[in-house]
């Protein structure tokens, strides 16, 4: 019988459908598989369902309801085709009068926006700040959070990295929307108000090039002019002509619950257990590799296929593997019950590059209360250096 059938991956790859869409499906009575074997739980498909896997991807990515899409597919290869067409141009309609509304929305915060600046009597930058840092530490912290710069060409005051001058401290900021992350480094010689500047990534990348010794590195800024001198090397470029976030009131998060990761158990767990195919994407970003993380009540750390309950494997018997340390000092990381129990989808590459950026063998994963809560990376004893990766939402 297997050899007429196409097997759960088979059916993925050729219809659109991610393998955790097609369980979903199942397990709601949309689409099931023609044969299920009884010993394994392996899903098989007939070669006959395929074109009805291809019309239902379509339907899932023009954001049709799953009440509508049931009739569709009840209907739609019947002789009359008055209901999947009206069904159609009834979504079509509630996408387009959502559009319309979007649009009405959006105009009135561009007034809004248009109304507070006064592009006639905008001052030129004019900071000037002169400050001496410990080269190694600089280096530390530029690597962990270079990773988080964005790359999205609208958004150009993301593409850099702020340097946030206040007191006897420079804090180092990146993100690109989907993960931000933060270092602070202890400075001398800034005598004055609180400074920002957004530096630009390849300028950050130079500056980083010359942090090789442990001598003193000299930054500067003047004007829309950013330097930083090491030794008798200088990187020096303009500032980009942007205002960063208020990256303060995204760190302002609520207590979550905090475990210790082995962070080389967890990457080989990420790089070698079952992923998610995230099946929502933005234009011009390709598609993701999700990893589903979970917690359980003694401070364990799953990774783990889709999130499919005990015995739903489709061939991933092993989908979760234990990255926790059970040390004493889990017990001094974890805050409660909050983040027990359900799951939380991240970028599998995203969490890779925040665990290589966190510069430690053991890192903290601090869970939030609700799965749409960033996911937390933090260093033990760091508490100024960390990234939030925000979570894929899980939908099926």
């Amino acid at each position: 019988m297997e050899n007429e059938l196409r097997s759960i991956g088979e059916m993925a790859r050729d219809s659109g459908l991610g393998v955790s869409a097609l369980r979903f499906y199942d397990r709601a009575g949309v689409l099931g598989p023609a044969w299920v074997d009884p010993a394994s739980g392996y899903r098989w498909y007939a070669p006959e369902q395929l074109d009805e896997a291809r019309l239902l991807a379509r339907l899932r990515r023009a954001g049709m309801p799953l009440a509508d899409i049931r009739l569709v597919l009840a209907g739609w290869s019947g002789e009359d085709t008055d209901l999947v067409r009206g069904l159609l141009q009834a979504h079509l309609r509630r996408l387009e009068r959502g559009l319309a509304e979007a649009r009405g929305e959006f105009s009135t915060l561009r007034a809004l926006l248009d109304h507070r600046e006064s592009p006639m009597t905008a001052s030129p930058r004019t900071g000037t700040v002169h400050l001496s840092l410990p080269a190694p530490a600089l280096a530390a912290a530029l690597d962990a959070v270079r990773f988080a710069t964005g790359r999205d060409p609208e958004l150009p005051m993301l593409g850099g990295v702020l340097f946030d001058v206040e007191g006897d401290a420079l804090r180092v900021v990146a993100t690109d929307r989907y993960r931000l992350a933060v270092a602070r480094v202890e400075a001398v010689g800034h005598g004055g108000s609180r400074e920002q500047v957004v530096v630009p990534a390849p300028l950050v990348d130079a500056m980083r090039a010359l942090l090789g010794s442990d001598e003193p590195a000299r930054f500067a800024v003047e004007g829309d002019r950013v330097t930083l001198e090491a030794g008798e090397r200088q990187a020096s470029g303009q500032r980009l002509a942007h205002d960063f976030p208020d990256y303060r009131r995204l760190v302002q998060l609520p207590p979550g619950r905090r475990v210790v990761v082995d962070v080389a158990a967890l990457r080989e767990a990420l790089e070698n257990g079952p992923v998610r195919v995230a099946e929502e994407r933005e234009p011009g970003r390709s598609a993701r590799d999700i990893s589903v993380l979970t917690t359980v009540d003694d401070g364990t750390v799953l990774v783990c296929g889709d999130g499919a309950p005990e015995g739903d494997t489709d061939g991933n018997r092993d989908v979760s593997r234990d990255v926790s340390r059970d040390d004493d000092t889990a017990g001094d990381t974890d805050r409660g019950t909050d983040g027990v129990g359900y799951h939380v989808g991240v970028d599998r590459l995203f969490l890779l590059e925040a665990l290589a950026a966190g510069g430690r063998d053991r890192l903290v994963l601090e869970f939030g209360p609700a799965p749409t809560a960033p996911l937390a990376i933090r260093r033990a004893d760091d508490e100024a250096a960390f990234s939030l990766l925000m979570p894929v939402r899980l939908d099926d």
